[in-house]
């Protein structure tokens, strides 16, 4: 656990109760929805899920977005399981969107704009595995659109390091706590307190230039 995150997630467990009793009134509390016919899933790994949430959430054709744990071998792992990497889970997201108004492409587009490729095990001030990038993807279309996307960023990035993202199968994904899920909109302000403490803005800006976060 970084010490932005531990901060923060000791404020928040003073305010479990509170948040779960609110969270019945906000529209964007739901968990995770099962993919339909019309509807498919999408995984991502960018760092803190808190700050992979919102850049999805806001996209027409988005269902729902879950933050949770995929990635890992032990069933049903907590927060602080987690955080503290002995899960082998990364923090992610779990998106639910109806191809016909969105597609994965342009999901993709949105994952690489939010993160920063060019570290394996870290994501701006969160050090270690759990906060690993990456692309966890649903079926073969899925995969092959990753590479893609994957292949072309390498010919256009505006930065020299390489990319290091991995692209990999998608694995059970466990839905993290209530009070993680849509934190950026329960706790404004110490949201905002912590991507900018991160610095994930102004990485984002020094690799993406006015592309950051789009």
């Amino acid at each position: 656990m970084s010490k932005w995150t531990g901060y923060l997630f000791s404020l928040s467990l003073a305010l479990v109760a509170a948040t779960s009793v609110a969270a019945g009134n906000d529209p964007g509390t739901k968990m995770t929805e099962k993919a339909s016919k019309n509807k498919e899933n999408a995984t991502f790994a960018g760092g803190c899920f808190w700050c992979m949430e919102s850049p999805f959430d806001k996209l027409p054709g988005v269902v729902s977005v879950t933050v949770g744990y995929t990635g890992g071998t032990v069933e049903n792992p907590t927060y602080e399981q987690v955080s503290a990497g002995v899960t082998g889970h990364a923090e992610a997201v779990q998106i639910v969107y109806n191809p016909s108004e969105i597609g994965y492409e342009k999901l993709l587009d949105v994952f690489w704009h939010n993160t920063d490729p060019t570290v394996k095990d870290r994501q701006f001030c969160d050090v270690g595995s759990q906060y690993r990038p990456g692309i966890f993807y649903h079926g073969e279309e899925q995969r092959l659109l990753a590479l893609k996307s994957k292949e072309a960023l390498e010919k256009t990035k505006p930065f020299k390091e390489p990319i290091l993202t991995e692209v990999t199968a998608a694995g059970e994904f466990y839905p993290a706590e209530e009070y993680h899920q849509h934190y950026y909109r329960k706790n404004p302000i110490r949201y905002k307190y912590y991507r900018s403490g991160c610095g994930r803005d102004r990485r984002l800006k020094e690799l993406w230039g006015d592309a950051a976060g789009h």
